[in-house]
Formats: structure tokens, sequence, C-alpha cells
């Protein structure tokens, strides 16, 4: 039921991203500003995240395999019946928060069930399901909103959403864990919640149970996932509007490109889980963050729905390779007992990425036209991969060294 639940996640938003530009006919706005839904989900989500990765390490997955997709369907019906543009991007908020929820449920629930020489495995199986559904939906989402109309695309969301909630109502909870005091010689820390200090001392003290000569490599890791966010997102975002404006190519065609590469990491879900297990973490997270940064250097020079084809399926390869293999590296690095605040970390400052890259996109791309934000983003990406290369420790646990005294 873990693998529908994930099926219908990947299936729920990618259904909104090919009628993005139809968004500039239904509201009379800009390109740029319908691409801002982008932006509202990757807002959602970067809010959500911290407090998903203390719920589910309170409360364990339930919790968040049911009201995750609760939230995302009620967000859908909004934006479905709404008159407003602004409320569909305020909706946006609502879904990418709780896509947060889910995925970390979804997540944690499966590192429960397998162990360490397994994980990769277990979560490229989850990303590769994930994808399918980001194939399929970006298909059915062109076809709906071409044949009935983009709200169409809402009400259909909110269905597979509410079905996703009575799914979560079946998946037995994951072992809740005990609470952790951050710094046990601390006083008054409720009193002190609001002082910006009081974070940065309580951030500084889980970095510190990881163990120092891995705190590189979590740092590392951080900013991979942060480029690898900067990427999906972007592309999720920008390709409609490079594709509509420069190519001219209508949604059920935008949607036909997304589905390709939605193929490919089904297609890499297996391999890309050996390759993590039995090769080596870095075999996966290294090509994951360099050839979509070559891809967007060359996208600018796509002139053709055929020549955009080979360039779409380096990302989805890409695609494959990183969402299981950074998870999985993040997990060989972090302590059990706070591995959902350290996992929360990561994607908080990781989703700067998802709220920036249609954030600044959307602006380049108005201002200077859709391929630009393509070459300004590229050196971010490449940059996590050679960082990887060079510095990132290799994390498959047959391989790491004894661990050091934690400071």
């Amino acid at each position: 039921m873990l693998f529908a639940s994930t099926l219908f996640a990947g299936v729920g938003w990618s259904m909104v991203l090919p009628i993005i530009p139809q968004f500039a006919d239904e509201f009379g706005i800009s390109n740029g500003l319908a691409v801002q839904v982008v932006t509202g989900f990757g807002i959602g989500r970067f809010i959500a995240t911290p407090l998903s990765g203390y719920l589910v390490d309170r409360f364990g997955s339930r919790l968040a395999l049911v009201g995750g997709p609760a939230l995302a369907a009620s967000a859908a019906l909004m934006s479905a019946f709404t008159p407003w543009f602004g409320l569909i991007i305020f909706a946006s908020i609502f879904v990418g928060a709780g896509e947060s929820l889910w995925a970390f449920g979804r997540e944690i629930a499966g590192i429960d069930i397998t162990s360490p020489s397994q994980r990769g495995r277990v979560l490229s199986g989850f990303h590769g399901l994930h994808a399918a559904g980001l194939a399929l939906g970006p298909l059915i989402g062109g076809i709906l909103a071409d044949t009935i109309g983009l709200r169409a695309v809402f009400i259909a969301f909110a269905i597979e959403s509410s079905a996703a909630v009575l799914i979560g109502l079946t998946i037995a909870n994951s072992r809740p864990q005990a609470r952790v005091k951050v710094d046990p010689q601390a006083k008054g820390i409720a009193d002190r919640r609001r002082d910006p200090r009081e974070w940065v001392r309580m951030l500084r003290s889980l970095i510190l149970r990881i163990r120092p000569d891995l705190r590189i490599t979590y740092a590392l890791l951080v900013y991979a996932t942060f480029a690898g966010f900067l990427f999906r997102q972007g592309f999720q975002a920008l390709l409609p509007v490079f594709a509509d404006e420069e190519l001219g190519l209508s949604s059920s065609q935008i949607g036909l490109l997304f589905s390709f590469a939605g193929v490919i990491v089904i297609a890499l879900a297996y391999p890309a889980g050996l390759i993590i297990d039995k090769v080596g973490r870095k075999w996966a997270t290294v090509p994951s963050t360099t050839l979509p940064g070559v891809a967007f250097l060359l996208i600018p020079f796509a002139d053709s729905f055929i020549v955009l084809i080979p360039l779409i399926a380096a990302m989805a390869v890409a695609n494959g390779l990183s969402l299981g293999s950074l998870a999985t590296s993040t997990y060989d690095v972090v302590p059990y007992e706070v591995r959902g605040r350290l996992q929360a970390i990561r994607r908080t400052i990781a989703d700067t990425g998802a709220i920036g890259a249609p954030a600044l996109g959307g602006l380049l791309a108005y201002a200077y036209g859709p391929t630009v934000p393509f070459v300004v983003f590229a050196p971010f990406i490449l940059l996590a991969g050679i960082l990887l290369m060079f510095f990132g420790k290799e994390t498959i646990p047959k391989r790491m060294s004894q661990p050091e005294t934690a400071t």
C-alpha cells in the first residue's frame, strides 16, 4: 500500500504542470506569473518540512500518510472552483505542505521495514513509482485540459489525493521516537524559542550528533539536494514556458515530454537501487548532479520537439539516480534518533532551491526570455557534482570507516 500511495503522490501535482501556460489565457496573466504556482508549491514544502520531520519523529508515519494527502485534496478543490488566480497560488502552498508531510511519512515507513544494505533499492523503488506517477500525471493533465478544461485537472487531483487518504489509514504506524533533548543543560528553552540564536543553537546541537568525519559529507548532501530541487523545480516550471513560447507546443505535447522523462525514471528505479547498494552511493549522486547541469546549458539551443528529447532523457537519468541516492546517503550519515529532524534540515535548506527556481526563473524569463534561466541555473547544479566527487565521503555501510568520537 505504500507503493500505491507513492504512485498517487506522483500523479497529483504533476497533472498541473502542462496547464501552466493555460493559466495565462484563463486569468489574463503573463506566463511569468503563471509559473508562480510552482513557487507556491515550493514555499509550502519549505514551510512544512521542519514540522514534518518533527511530527514523524514524534508520532510515527501514519499521521503524515493521512494528513498530507488530505491537505493536498482540500487545496486542489479550492483551485478547481476559485475565480481568482491568486487563490490558486495560495492553494499551491498547501499542496506543497501536504506533499512534504506525505513524503516524510512514506520515506520513514519504508526505512523502518528494510535494512541498511537494502535501503537504496527500497528508496529507489519508491521514487521509481513516484516517477511513474510523474509520467502519468502530465499526460493525464494535458489531455484533461485540452478536452474538458483546466479545472478538470484540479478535480482529478482532489479525487486521487482523497484515495491516498484512505490508503494511509490502512498502513501500520512506524515506531515513534522519544523526545530528544537537544541540550540537557539548557534552561528556559520554551521561553526563548522566538530568539533566532536559540534556533541556531538547536541546529548546531543536532548537527553535532553526526559523526565528525561525516559532517562535511552531510553538508555536501544538503547542497546537492538544493541543486537537485533547483533542477527539478526549474525543469517543471520553465520547460512548459520554453516549449510554449519558443517551440509552440500544445499542453498535450508538453505533457508527453514530462511523461517521457517519467518513463525513463521508472526504468532506472531498480538499476539505480543496485548501483546505490552494490557499487556505491557516489556512483549515483555525482552523475545525478552533473547531467542536468550540462542539459540546462544545452536547452537554449533546442529548436524542436525532437531536439528536446535527448536533453530531457539526460535529465530523467539524473532524476532517477538522484532521488534515492541522496536520501539513502543521508540516512547513512544521520543518527537514528534524530533522523527526521536532520532530514528536515536538509530538505528545508534545499527547498530554497525549489522556491528560487520558479520565482527567479519566471522573472528572468519575463525580462530576458525563457532560455536565460537555464543558463543561469546550470553552474549551481554542476558545482554540486564537483563537490561531491572530490570532497564527499562514500557512505555505503560496508565501506565506511569506523566512527570517530562525536563531540
